[in-house]
């Protein structure tokens, strides 16, 4: 490399759209503004590029189909492997895992061993004695399905990842993300940065005509048991309500549209990180989740797990085994609402 070169980057973070919006997108920043001439690629799953592609349109892009991480263990070591020679032949100054799953710290250890300089998280085992150690059937479950099992870090903090941080005195404005970034990697000097500019969607706004908006999250996972309810008792109460499913919407349509409303509702999901994203506020329908580790905007007091809803999951709905819903009512959502248009006013 020539001092006339850019240093080269390579990002990664596969995990779902959210997941990019909320620390891939922050990172890709805290890089730029740490090395303004860099070249930084972005390693990405799925629609995770078109997040990046909105946010920082000049970062480049290895991005991964569906087909290129197979379900199967020994078909994706090799789908990963195969990319991790075609990073070798990139040649980046600096590789930078902020992955907490399986494969990418698998692809990083592998990177690792053959002298690329890697930054974050990596598999504990080399890739030979993984290999030895499931030709042998010895390979735990547990090694592959839980980060405290297989992951290491050069991130010195990293393992605060794994405590109630969200219980202590420090809690970070913005929620898990920032506590990620800020704390477990040690980027301390992080200005935290989601947001995506983004033109509110037209053709929403029009059909609105003025009303108050709200978006609900009709195919989150989980969801919310009384959507229909609530969705009338708003519009009963003179709220557009827009709640089209949009799983496989492209990514500038979702934003545009969550950037056209005043309020998303939704219980924890992809949902309120995309809503962020767009700078709309968020009402959390918090159900088991702590809303400080997620800190929306607004949020219904939790409610513990909704042993109903977990039965529905399990598809165990037997008639002689039904048990009570204790998810919030539409009515308590609906005084929450209440309460944020009249702060509005």
């Amino acid at each position: 490399m020539t001092s006339a070169q850019p240093i080269k980057i390579l990002i990664m973070r596969l995990l779902n759209v959210a997941d990019v919006a909320a620390i891939a997108v922050p990172a890709i920043r805290y890089y730029q503004a740490q090395y303004p001439n860099a070249e930084i690629t972005f390693l990405s799953f799925g629609q995770g590029k078109e997040i990046v592609e909105l946010a920082e349109p000049t970062v480049k892009h290895i991005n991964l189909a569906r087909q290129d991480w197979p379900d199967a263990f020994i078909p994706a070591m090799e789908s990963f492997l195969g990319l991790a020679e075609k990073i070798v032949g990139e040649a980046y100054d600096q590789i930078i895992n902020l992955d907490t799953s399986f494969m990418p710290c698998f692809l990083a250890r592998f990177l690792k061993d053959a002298g690329e300089r890697v930054m974050g998280n990596y598999m504990s085992l080399s890739v030979q004695e993984l290999i030895d150690q499931f030709q042998a059937q010895q390979l735990k479950p547990e090694y592959v399905n839980d980060p405290m099992a297989f992951m290491l870090s050069t991130f010195p903090k990293m393992d605060s990842l794994y405590g109630a941080w969200w219980q202590t005195a420090d809690l970070p404005q913005e929620g898990f993300p920032q506590h990620f970034l800020q704390t477990c990697c040690g980027f301390t000097t992080l200005k935290f940065d989601m947001k995506i500019a983004i033109e509110p969607d037209a053709e929403l706004l029009a059909q609105a005509a003025g009303k108050y908006k709200v978006a609900l999250a009709t195919n989150a996972v989980p969801n919310y048991p009384h959507l229909n309810e609530l969705k009338q008792q708003l519009q009963d109460k003179g709220v557009f309500v827009w709640s089209e499913p949009f799983t496989d919407m492209p990514m500038q349509q979702k934003l545009a549209k969550l950037a056209a409303c005043d309020l998303v509702i939704t219980p924890p999901s992809e949902f309120l990180w995309l809503a962020k994203a767009a700078g709309t506020q968020t009402l959390l329908i918090s159900g088991a989740t702590e809303p400080q580790i997620l800190m929306p905007d607004f949020a219904t007091d939790p409610t513990g797990e909704c042993p109903a809803c977990l039965q529905q999951i399990a598809a165990n709905d037997a008639a002689d085994n039904q048990l009570l819903c204790n998810c919030v009512k539409p009515k308590t959502v609906i005084e929450c609402v209440d309460e944020i248009v009249a702060a509005k006013v």
